[in-house]
Protein backbone atom coordinates (compact mmCIF):
# COMPACT_ATOMS: atom_id res chain seq x y z
CA UNK A 1 0.00 0.00 0.00
CA UNK A 2 0.91 3.57 -0.71
CA UNK A 3 2.32 5.61 2.53
CA UNK A 4 0.37 6.98 5.28
CA UNK A 5 0.46 10.38 6.83
CA UNK A 6 1.81 11.80 10.45
CA UNK A 7 -0.75 11.87 13.34
CA UNK A 8 -2.77 8.51 12.05
CA UNK A 9 -4.85 7.32 15.38
CA UNK A 10 -3.23 4.93 17.36
CA UNK A 11 -3.00 1.82 18.30
CA UNK A 12 -3.65 0.91 22.07
CA UNK A 13 -1.95 -1.42 24.09
CA UNK A 14 -4.21 -4.45 24.82
CA UNK A 15 -3.47 -3.94 28.44
CA UNK A 16 -5.92 -1.56 28.10
CA UNK A 17 -8.58 -2.31 31.45
CA UNK A 18 -11.02 0.17 31.10
CA UNK A 19 -12.14 3.13 29.48
CA UNK A 20 -12.75 6.45 31.26
CA UNK A 21 -15.97 7.89 32.26
CA UNK A 22 -16.98 11.25 31.44
CA UNK A 23 -19.26 12.52 34.24
CA UNK A 24 -19.61 16.57 33.80
CA UNK A 25 -20.38 18.27 30.63
CA UNK A 26 -19.86 21.72 32.09
CA UNK A 27 -15.59 20.70 32.40
CA UNK A 28 -15.38 18.64 29.64
CA UNK A 29 -13.74 20.75 26.09
CA UNK A 30 -14.30 19.48 22.65
CA UNK A 31 -10.03 20.41 22.79
CA UNK A 32 -10.18 17.50 25.41
CA UNK A 33 -11.77 14.89 23.57
CA UNK A 34 -10.22 16.24 20.09
CA UNK A 35 -6.79 15.19 22.11
CA UNK A 36 -7.39 12.46 24.38
CA UNK A 37 -9.85 10.54 22.54
CA UNK A 38 -10.40 10.96 19.07
CA UNK A 39 -6.66 11.88 17.95
CA UNK A 40 -5.23 8.96 20.82
CA UNK A 41 -8.01 6.36 19.26
CA UNK A 42 -9.11 5.51 22.61
CA UNK A 43 -12.77 4.66 23.66
CA UNK A 44 -14.53 6.71 26.45
CA UNK A 45 -17.95 6.62 28.07
CA UNK A 46 -20.13 9.88 28.61
CA UNK A 47 -22.69 10.17 31.45
CA UNK A 48 -26.31 10.86 30.87
CA UNK A 49 -25.89 14.21 31.62
CA UNK A 50 -25.17 14.71 28.01
CA UNK A 51 -28.34 13.96 26.81
CA UNK A 52 -30.96 14.87 29.54
CA UNK A 53 -32.30 17.59 27.63
CA UNK A 54 -33.02 14.91 24.53
CA UNK A 55 -36.24 15.41 23.83
CA UNK A 56 -36.59 11.50 22.90
CA UNK A 57 -35.58 10.90 26.46
CA UNK A 58 -38.38 12.17 27.59
CA UNK A 59 -40.63 11.52 25.27
CA UNK A 60 -39.70 7.83 24.07
CA UNK A 61 -39.55 6.92 27.41
CA UNK A 62 -42.37 6.09 30.49
CA UNK A 63 -41.85 7.14 33.88
CA UNK A 64 -40.59 3.46 34.24
CA UNK A 65 -37.90 4.24 31.84
CA UNK A 66 -38.99 1.76 29.24
CA UNK A 67 -39.61 2.22 25.68
CA UNK A 68 -43.35 4.59 25.25
CA UNK A 69 -44.79 2.13 22.75
CA UNK A 70 -47.90 4.65 22.51
CA UNK A 71 -45.82 7.71 21.62
CA UNK A 72 -43.75 6.22 19.28
CA UNK A 73 -46.58 4.67 17.11
CA UNK A 74 -48.64 7.37 17.11
CA UNK A 75 -45.53 8.96 15.68
CA UNK A 76 -44.11 6.89 13.68
CA UNK A 77 -46.05 4.09 13.50
CA UNK A 78 -46.56 3.88 9.74
CA UNK A 79 -42.79 4.34 8.97
CA UNK A 80 -41.25 1.10 7.11
CA UNK A 81 -38.16 -0.07 9.27
CA UNK A 82 -35.27 -2.30 9.15
CA UNK A 83 -35.70 -5.54 11.18
CA UNK A 84 -33.09 -7.84 11.77
CA UNK A 85 -33.60 -12.07 13.17
CA UNK A 86 -31.16 -12.28 15.74
CA UNK A 87 -31.35 -15.86 15.84
CA UNK A 88 -30.84 -16.75 11.90
CA UNK A 89 -26.94 -16.18 10.84
CA UNK A 90 -26.54 -15.52 6.95
CA UNK A 91 -23.13 -15.42 6.23
CA UNK A 92 -21.56 -13.27 8.87
CA UNK A 93 -24.66 -11.03 9.41
CA UNK A 94 -28.36 -11.27 10.58
CA UNK A 95 -30.84 -11.34 7.66
CA UNK A 96 -33.25 -8.52 7.38
CA UNK A 97 -36.85 -7.79 5.51
CA UNK A 98 -38.65 -4.18 6.30
CA UNK A 99 -41.67 -3.87 7.87
CA UNK A 100 -43.73 -0.94 9.58
CA UNK A 101 -42.87 0.18 13.04
CA UNK A 102 -46.42 -0.41 14.26
CA UNK A 103 -46.13 -4.35 12.89
CA UNK A 104 -42.43 -3.92 14.74
CA UNK A 105 -43.99 -2.91 18.29
CA UNK A 106 -46.98 -5.35 18.28
CA UNK A 107 -44.24 -7.89 17.98
CA UNK A 108 -41.67 -6.72 20.65
CA UNK A 109 -45.07 -6.00 23.33
CA UNK A 110 -46.21 -10.02 22.47
CA UNK A 111 -42.18 -10.75 22.95
CA UNK A 112 -41.68 -8.96 26.14
CA UNK A 113 -44.66 -10.74 27.41
CA UNK A 114 -44.40 -13.68 26.20
CA UNK A 115 -40.96 -14.27 28.74
CA UNK A 116 -38.95 -13.24 25.66
CA UNK A 117 -40.50 -16.44 23.67
CA UNK A 118 -41.14 -16.36 19.66
CA UNK A 119 -41.95 -18.17 16.76
CA UNK A 120 -40.32 -15.52 14.80
CA UNK A 121 -37.41 -15.56 16.66
CA UNK A 122 -35.76 -12.13 18.64
CA UNK A 123 -36.17 -9.38 16.17
CA UNK A 124 -33.84 -6.41 16.34
CA UNK A 125 -34.64 -2.77 14.53
CA UNK A 126 -31.07 -1.39 13.56
CA UNK A 127 -29.89 0.71 10.85
CA UNK A 128 -33.47 2.89 10.69
CA UNK A 129 -32.82 6.41 8.88
CA UNK A 130 -35.46 8.11 11.26
CA UNK A 131 -33.36 11.15 11.06
CA UNK A 132 -33.70 11.39 7.46
CA UNK A 133 -37.40 10.24 7.23
CA UNK A 134 -38.52 12.47 10.02
CA UNK A 135 -36.23 15.70 9.99
CA UNK A 136 -38.63 18.32 11.86
CA UNK A 137 -38.92 15.77 14.70
CA UNK A 138 -37.10 17.32 18.64
CA UNK A 139 -35.55 13.95 18.96
CA UNK A 140 -32.05 14.53 19.74
CA UNK A 141 -29.15 17.28 19.12
CA UNK A 142 -25.70 15.88 18.13
CA UNK A 143 -23.47 16.58 21.06
CA UNK A 144 -20.07 18.99 20.49
CA UNK A 145 -17.57 16.25 20.69
CA UNK A 146 -18.77 14.85 17.44
CA UNK A 147 -19.25 17.66 15.28
CA UNK A 148 -16.81 17.31 13.06
CA UNK A 149 -18.74 14.96 10.72
CA UNK A 150 -17.51 14.36 6.93
CA UNK A 151 -19.91 11.34 6.55
CA UNK A 152 -23.13 13.17 7.46
CA UNK A 153 -21.78 15.82 5.71
CA UNK A 154 -21.31 14.51 2.55
CA UNK A 155 -23.83 12.54 2.10
CA UNK A 156 -26.31 15.57 3.44
CA UNK A 157 -24.60 17.29 0.88
CA UNK A 158 -25.84 15.19 -2.14
CA UNK A 159 -29.00 13.91 -0.64
CA UNK A 160 -28.57 10.50 -1.16
CA UNK A 161 -27.81 8.86 2.38
CA UNK A 162 -26.32 8.93 5.60
CA UNK A 163 -25.10 7.25 8.77
CA UNK A 164 -27.53 7.99 11.19
CA UNK A 165 -29.52 4.97 12.86
CA UNK A 166 -32.13 4.39 15.50
CA UNK A 167 -31.94 0.97 17.22
CA UNK A 168 -34.62 -0.67 19.13
CA UNK A 169 -34.92 -4.35 20.87
CA UNK A 170 -35.63 -5.86 23.01
CA UNK A 171 -33.73 -7.94 25.77
CA UNK A 172 -31.29 -10.44 24.49
CA UNK A 173 -31.24 -8.99 20.84
CA UNK A 174 -27.56 -8.48 19.66
CA UNK A 175 -25.25 -7.65 17.33
CA UNK A 176 -22.33 -10.15 15.82
CA UNK A 177 -18.87 -9.50 15.82
CA UNK A 178 -17.58 -6.37 13.45
CA UNK A 179 -15.89 -3.15 12.98
CA UNK A 180 -17.88 0.01 11.47
CA UNK A 181 -18.40 0.71 7.79
CA UNK A 182 -15.30 2.38 6.62
CA UNK A 183 -13.61 1.97 10.00
CA UNK A 184 -15.17 4.75 10.97
CA UNK A 185 -16.00 6.18 14.76
CA UNK A 186 -19.49 5.96 16.03
CA UNK A 187 -21.25 7.13 18.76
CA UNK A 188 -24.03 5.56 20.59
CA UNK A 189 -26.46 6.91 22.72
CA UNK A 190 -29.04 4.59 24.88
CA UNK A 191 -32.38 6.52 25.03
CA UNK A 192 -33.46 4.18 27.33
CA UNK A 193 -31.99 0.38 28.61
CA UNK A 194 -28.99 -0.94 29.04
CA UNK A 195 -26.34 -2.40 26.53
CA UNK A 196 -23.40 -4.76 27.14
CA UNK A 197 -20.04 -4.03 24.78
CA UNK A 198 -17.37 -6.06 24.10
CA UNK A 199 -14.94 -4.33 22.87
CA UNK A 200 -11.31 -5.44 21.42
CA UNK A 201 -8.43 -2.79 20.52
CA UNK A 202 -7.31 -2.14 16.74
CA UNK A 203 -4.88 -5.76 16.10
CA UNK A 204 -6.68 -8.10 18.32
CA UNK A 205 -9.27 -8.82 15.87
CA UNK A 206 -6.58 -11.00 13.75
CA UNK A 207 -5.82 -12.96 16.96
CA UNK A 208 -9.41 -14.46 16.26
CA UNK A 209 -9.44 -15.37 12.79
CA UNK A 210 -10.04 -18.86 11.90
CA UNK A 211 -7.54 -20.91 10.03
CA UNK A 212 -8.92 -19.74 6.78
CA UNK A 213 -8.53 -15.96 7.87
CA UNK A 214 -12.25 -15.28 8.48
CA UNK A 215 -13.41 -13.26 11.70
CA UNK A 216 -16.28 -14.95 13.85
CA UNK A 217 -19.58 -14.43 14.35
CA UNK A 218 -19.76 -14.35 18.14
CA UNK A 219 -16.44 -13.91 20.05
CA UNK A 220 -18.19 -15.76 22.70
CA UNK A 221 -18.82 -19.16 21.22
CA UNK A 222 -17.21 -21.91 22.52
CA UNK A 223 -16.14 -23.08 19.19
CA UNK A 224 -13.40 -20.17 19.20
CA UNK A 225 -11.53 -22.35 22.13
CA UNK A 226 -10.66 -24.86 19.57
CA UNK A 227 -6.92 -24.39 18.38
CA UNK A 228 -7.68 -26.56 15.12
CA UNK A 229 -10.36 -23.92 13.80
CA UNK A 230 -8.43 -20.61 15.46
CA UNK A 231 -5.21 -21.54 16.62
CA UNK A 232 -4.42 -17.47 17.44
CA UNK A 233 -6.92 -17.37 20.18
CA UNK A 234 -5.31 -17.83 23.54
CA UNK A 235 -2.98 -14.91 21.88
CA UNK A 236 -5.86 -12.47 21.60
CA UNK A 237 -6.46 -9.79 24.96
CA UNK A 238 -9.77 -10.41 26.96
CA UNK A 239 -12.29 -7.80 25.24
CA UNK A 240 -13.05 -4.80 27.04
CA UNK A 241 -16.48 -4.93 28.90
CA UNK A 242 -18.68 -2.17 29.30
CA UNK A 243 -21.76 -1.60 30.91
CA UNK A 244 -23.70 0.91 29.08
CA UNK A 245 -26.67 2.45 30.85
CA UNK A 246 -29.99 4.73 29.71
CA UNK A 247 -29.20 8.57 28.73
CA UNK A 248 -24.83 7.48 28.92
CA UNK A 249 -23.12 7.77 25.22
CA UNK A 250 -20.37 5.83 24.19
CA UNK A 251 -17.52 6.79 22.06
CA UNK A 252 -16.36 3.99 19.44
CA UNK A 253 -12.88 4.72 18.01
CA UNK A 254 -11.42 3.25 14.54
CA UNK A 255 -10.76 -0.69 14.22
CA UNK A 256 -12.65 -1.19 17.48
CA UNK A 257 -14.01 -4.55 16.77
CA UNK A 258 -16.98 -5.22 18.90
CA UNK A 259 -20.04 -7.38 19.97
CA UNK A 260 -22.94 -5.54 21.68
CA UNK A 261 -26.21 -7.08 23.22
CA UNK A 262 -29.48 -5.25 24.45
CA UNK A 263 -29.53 -6.24 28.32
CA UNK A 264 -32.77 -5.56 28.65
CA UNK A 265 -35.24 -3.24 26.06
CA UNK A 266 -33.15 -0.45 24.83
CA UNK A 267 -33.97 2.34 22.08
CA UNK A 268 -30.59 3.93 21.09
CA UNK A 269 -29.68 6.59 18.47
CA UNK A 270 -25.81 5.70 16.85
CA UNK A 271 -24.13 8.06 14.46
CA UNK A 272 -21.05 6.86 12.19
CA UNK A 273 -18.21 9.58 11.42
CA UNK A 274 -15.19 10.02 9.94
CA UNK A 275 -12.92 13.28 9.86
CA UNK A 276 -9.56 14.51 9.60
CA UNK A 277 -8.47 12.85 12.39
CA UNK A 278 -8.95 9.11 11.20
CA UNK A 279 -9.51 9.86 6.95
CA UNK A 280 -6.00 8.04 6.45
CA UNK A 281 -7.92 4.84 8.48
CA UNK A 282 -10.77 5.10 5.94
CA UNK A 283 -8.08 5.50 2.76
CA UNK A 284 -6.15 2.53 4.58
CA UNK A 285 -9.30 0.34 4.38
CA UNK A 286 -10.21 1.18 0.25
CA UNK A 287 -7.24 0.00 -0.12
CA UNK A 288 -7.40 -3.17 1.15
CA UNK A 289 -11.05 -3.66 -0.36
CA UNK A 290 -9.51 -3.10 -3.74
CA UNK A 291 -6.74 -5.08 -3.12
CA UNK A 292 -9.46 -7.86 -1.62
CA UNK A 293 -11.48 -7.34 -5.05
CA UNK A 294 -8.21 -7.12 -7.28
CA UNK A 295 -7.31 -11.24 -5.79
CA UNK A 296 -10.64 -12.49 -6.24
CA UNK A 297 -11.43 -11.74 -9.56
CA UNK A 298 -7.50 -11.82 -10.89
CA UNK A 299 -8.33 -14.51 -12.63
CA UNK A 300 -10.11 -12.95 -15.29
CA UNK A 301 -7.56 -10.07 -15.73
CA UNK A 302 -6.39 -10.62 -19.05
CA UNK A 303 -9.45 -11.83 -20.39
CA UNK A 304 -11.94 -8.91 -19.12
CA UNK A 305 -11.87 -5.54 -20.85
CA UNK A 306 -11.81 -2.79 -18.51
CA UNK A 307 -10.61 -5.46 -15.48
CA UNK A 308 -9.47 -2.01 -13.38
CA UNK A 309 -12.92 -0.43 -14.01
CA UNK A 310 -14.77 -3.43 -12.96
CA UNK A 311 -13.23 -3.88 -9.58
CA UNK A 312 -14.45 -0.06 -8.83
CA UNK A 313 -17.77 -1.06 -10.04
CA UNK A 314 -17.44 -4.57 -7.61
CA UNK A 315 -15.54 -2.36 -5.05
CA UNK A 316 -18.59 0.00 -4.72
CA UNK A 317 -21.06 -2.01 -4.58
CA UNK A 318 -19.27 -4.12 -1.29
CA UNK A 319 -18.20 -1.28 0.00
CA UNK A 320 -20.32 1.87 -1.01
CA UNK A 321 -17.83 4.02 -2.46
CA UNK A 322 -15.05 3.78 -5.27
CA UNK A 323 -12.63 5.88 -5.52
CA UNK A 324 -13.58 8.61 -7.69
CA UNK A 325 -16.49 8.93 -5.25
CA UNK A 326 -13.73 9.21 -2.40
CA UNK A 327 -12.10 11.58 -4.62
CA UNK A 328 -15.65 13.55 -4.99
CA UNK A 329 -15.77 13.17 -0.78
CA UNK A 330 -12.52 14.79 -0.04
CA UNK A 331 -13.53 17.81 -2.54
CA UNK A 332 -16.62 18.07 -0.90
CA UNK A 333 -15.58 18.60 2.47
CA UNK A 334 -12.39 20.60 1.31
CA UNK A 335 -14.78 23.25 -0.46
CA UNK A 336 -16.61 23.37 2.83
CA UNK A 337 -13.39 24.27 4.88
CA UNK A 338 -12.18 26.92 2.26
CA UNK A 339 -15.93 28.40 2.42
CA UNK A 340 -15.30 28.32 6.28
CA UNK A 341 -12.47 30.06 6.24
CA UNK A 342 -13.61 32.77 3.22
CA UNK A 343 -16.29 33.86 5.79
CA UNK A 344 -14.47 33.43 9.30
CA UNK A 345 -13.54 36.65 11.24
CA UNK A 346 -10.26 38.04 10.45
CA UNK A 347 -9.74 38.92 14.04
CA UNK A 348 -8.15 36.10 16.65
CA UNK A 349 -10.57 35.53 19.47
CA UNK A 350 -9.54 36.58 22.91
CA UNK A 351 -7.04 34.37 24.33
CA UNK A 352 -9.56 31.69 25.97
CA UNK A 353 -12.46 32.33 24.78
CA UNK A 354 -12.58 29.40 22.97
CA UNK A 355 -11.13 26.00 22.44
CA UNK A 356 -8.07 26.05 20.24
CA UNK A 357 -10.13 22.89 17.85
CA UNK A 358 -13.74 23.73 18.45
CA UNK A 359 -15.30 23.57 15.26
CA UNK A 360 -14.26 27.09 13.84
CA UNK A 361 -10.87 28.54 11.95
CA UNK A 362 -8.40 26.22 13.66
CA UNK A 363 -10.58 23.38 13.17
CA UNK A 364 -10.89 24.18 9.18
CA UNK A 365 -7.35 24.63 9.07
CA UNK A 366 -6.58 20.83 10.30
CA UNK A 367 -8.95 20.04 7.92
CA UNK A 368 -7.54 21.19 4.93
CA UNK A 369 -3.87 19.90 5.53
CA UNK A 370 -5.51 16.18 6.47
CA UNK A 371 -7.15 16.27 2.99
CA UNK A 372 -4.64 17.21 1.29
CA UNK A 373 -2.26 14.36 3.02
CA UNK A 374 -4.90 11.82 2.02
CA UNK A 375 -5.47 13.36 -1.69
CA UNK A 376 -1.35 13.36 -2.41
CA UNK A 377 -1.57 9.82 -1.41
CA UNK A 378 -4.70 9.07 -3.76
CA UNK A 379 -3.07 10.71 -6.84
CA UNK A 380 0.37 8.86 -6.52
CA UNK A 381 -1.68 5.96 -5.61
CA UNK A 382 -1.32 3.33 -9.18
CA UNK A 383 -4.86 1.99 -9.18
CA UNK A 384 -6.24 5.71 -8.95
CA UNK A 385 -4.15 6.60 -11.64
CA UNK A 386 -6.05 4.14 -14.02
CA UNK A 387 -9.52 5.76 -13.45
CA UNK A 388 -11.08 8.12 -15.44
CA UNK A 389 -11.05 11.39 -14.47
CA UNK A 390 -12.56 13.52 -17.38
CA UNK A 391 -15.55 14.01 -15.16
CA UNK A 392 -13.62 15.32 -11.79
CA UNK A 393 -14.12 18.73 -11.44
CA UNK A 394 -11.47 20.22 -10.37
CA UNK A 395 -8.61 17.74 -11.35
CA UNK A 396 -7.25 16.35 -8.33
CA UNK A 397 -3.61 18.19 -8.76
CA UNK A 398 -5.47 21.13 -9.34
CA UNK A 399 -7.25 21.02 -5.80
CA UNK A 400 -4.60 19.58 -3.96
CA UNK A 401 -2.15 22.71 -5.51
CA UNK A 402 -4.85 25.11 -4.24
CA UNK A 403 -4.92 23.73 -1.02
CA UNK A 404 -1.42 23.64 -0.59
CA UNK A 405 -1.44 27.23 -1.36
CA UNK A 406 -3.80 28.03 1.73
CA UNK A 407 -1.56 26.22 3.75
CA UNK A 408 1.55 27.70 3.18
CA UNK A 409 -0.62 31.07 3.93
CA UNK A 410 -1.76 29.78 7.04
CA UNK A 411 -1.68 32.49 10.30
CA UNK A 412 0.15 31.60 13.26
CA UNK A 413 -2.72 29.97 15.98
CA UNK A 414 -4.49 32.59 17.65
Amino acid sequence: MDGKPESEPQIIPSTLSHIDFIDDPENFSYNEFFSRYMLANTPCLFSSKFTQSWGSRKSWVTSEGKPNWAHLLQNFGDAVVPVANCDVKEYNANPKEQIPLQEYISYWRDYTESACQSPKGCLYLKDWHMRREFPGENVYDTPVYFSSDWLNEYWDAITQDDYRFVYMGPSGSWTPFHADVFRSYSWSANICGRKKWLLFPPGQEEYLRDCHGCLPYDVTSPVLQDTNLYPNYNRCCPPLEVLQEAGEIIFVPSVWHHQVYNMEDTVSINHNWVNGCNVSVMWRFLQAELEAVQKEIGDWKENMEDWDAHCQVIMKSCTGIDYKEFYTFLKTIAEHRIRDLENAPQDCPPEGSVDTMAPGPQHAHFDIGKIADILLLLINNQDFQKVDKEALNPPPGELLSHLHKLIDRQPSPC
